[in-house]
């Protein structure tokens, strides 16, 4: 029997594509090192710093929900290069909103319109770019590709953390949040040119009745049958079974299972405070008494706790399956949260004061020195009333590194469970006959939620304070365990016949 190789223009074909994915994580990421520059140079309070944040995900909705349009009728190569050229439009858009003196409400709008475009530009990426690495891999290989681009979302998140860090690092005041936003322009242009040297989806074309120039691309890529013209044969009769299969209606009573299961998945994913923690990771350790320089830095700790535990748990997830990853996921969440919420609560006097220093150095060269001093001995009062003690202001560094660890345990324990088995779990729980309507309402449901708590965080955290918040995000974990045990599924190598009984669906 002969081995059949997957040949090099799968590989960098993958690879390519997945740089939408890198951009991805990027763009996700990058905002959390500019929320501190972006309140004070458009002046905006807890509740517009939210939207401003989240202005981006109400793209990704929208790009998320109608980018299957442009995928199906120009092609997915086509399709990639627009989403490449709205990354690079939203990244000098985001850095450049015209003025450089006095921002105005018209230069906060344009930087939202380019956070929008940014975000239709996720939105499409996240679909598009592992349709078409699926659509090019052989079967034998499709699994390692497409988690390429997996990969490259977590790898992007912890170059967005490092990026920021250099740059802060570089000192360029007023000008440094926006090359923050600006270098992503950069893997932006190459992801936009290396399109073109990838050929288009031959599934795509066989869809479109243009067999003929599929045919030399199939070649060139390989096949699963090792014939071209079977492997046409099969991709034919595969596209008119899902053009039947799309007849059918997703919401309808048979399918009530599945979708409670997408819906939770998708919901809980979010209300575990993920998004929460990645784009405000330097506003927690700032508040944690962190100074700006370390509150940088300690982001790209956890980038890189993400990316390990990503990486470990893409190799177990066939062998523990997926339940049990939830299962992990969802204890290493309750314990984390509570962790971060018990230094919060205990630590918060000293947290305080070194919150007031701060305002002070940073007041001593503006003319509101006086209510920063004042500030301070109100915060020094305190904590001689809590702890019975004078203080010296000098940082908690316990309480930091309390924080960080419970927050590298909080990572870790979303890699390791809803970070591995989302997408996985939605691609296994629908029929065939509706799975892409289950996966793209799952998505829908994802970013929804994605785009509610990054808006409501800032408010919320300046209303409650950090120790309720972690506590709310710790019972609503304590949810997602009960939900796991008595509802999910294992899904992992199990038929599709005995899937669909699992699932009630008869």
């Amino acid at each position: 029997m002969r081995i059949m190789r997957t040949p090099m223009l799968v590989y960098r074909s993958a690879v390519i594509a997945a740089l939408g994915g890198f951009l991805f994580g990027f763009d996700t990421a990058v905002i959390s090192g500019t929320v501190k520059d972006l309140k004070s140079v458009f002046l905006l309070n807890d509740w517009w710093l939210g939207f401003t944040v989240a202005s981006a995900l109400f793209g990704t909705i929208l790009g998320a929900a109608t980018v299957q349009v442009p995928s199906n009728r120009w092609g997915r190569k086509p399709t990639l290069v627009l989403m490449a050229f709205l990354y690079f439009l939203s990244a000098v858009g985001s850095a450049c909103p015209w003025n450089f003196g006095t921002m105005t409400d018209l230069d906060w709008y344009g930087f939202l319109f380019a956070r929008f475009i940014g975000g239709i530009a996720v939105g499409g990426a996240s679909v598009v770019s592992p349709l078409y690495t699926a659509e090019i891999s052989p079967a034998k290989s499709r699994g390692v590709l497409v988690a390429i681009t997996q990969f490259n979302i977590v790898f992007g998140i912890l170059m967005a953390f490092f990026s920021n860090y250099v740059i802060a690092g570089l000192q360029l005041g007023d000008l440094g949040w926006r090359w923050m936003f600006g270098v992503e322009a950069i893997p932006a242009a190459a992801f936009f040119f290396l399109l073109f040297i990838v050929p288009e989806s031959p599934r795509w074309l066989i869809g479109k009745g243009r067999s003929e120039k599929a045919r030399p691309i199939l070649d060139a890529l390989g096949t699963d049958s090792g014939n071209v013209d079977d492997e046409i044969g099969i991709i034919e009769k595969a596209i008119e079974e899902e053009r039947q299969g799309g007849k059918e209606k997703l919401f309808c009573y048979r399918y009530r299972f599945p979708i409670f299961l997408a819906i939770c998945m998708a919901a809980f994913n979010q209300l575990s405070g993920i998004n929460a923690v990645l784009y405000y990771a330097p506003t927690m350790f700032t508040v944690a008494g962190a100074s700006e320089r370390l509150s940088m830095f300690l982001p790209v700790v956890i980038g890189f706790t993400n990316l390990v535990f990503t990486m470990a748990a893409m190799y177990v997830i066939d062998w523990f399956g997926r339940k049990k990853l939830m299962l992990a996921g969802s204890v290493g969440y309750v314990t984390s949260l509570c962790i971060v919420a018990g230094a919060f609560y205990v630590y918060s006097p000293e947290f305080n004061v070194s919150m007031a220093y701060v305002d002070v150095a940073k007041a001593e060269a503006t003319a509101d020195l006086d209510t920063a001093t004042a500030k301070l001995e109100e915060a020094k009062k305190t904590f001689a009333e809590i702890r019975g003690r004078e203080t010296d202001g000098t940082v908690p560094i316990m309480g930091i590194l309390i924080v960080l660890g419970g927050l590298m345990l909080f990572i870790a324990s979303h890699a390791f469970g809803q970070g591995a088995c989302i997408w996985v779990f939605l691609s296994e729980i629908f029929p065939n006959q509706i799975r892409a309507q289950g996966q793209a309402f799952g998505s829908f449901v994802l970013w929804i939620f994605c785009a509610l708590v990054s808006q409501l965080f800032p408010p919320l955290l300046a209303l409650l304070g950090p120790t309720s918040i972690f506590l709310g995000f710790a019972g609503l974990m304590v949810l997602q365990l009960l939900w796991v045990i008595a509802f999910m599924p294992e899904t992992k190598q199990v038929p599709l016949e005995e899937m669909q009984k699992k699932l009630g669906i008869v």
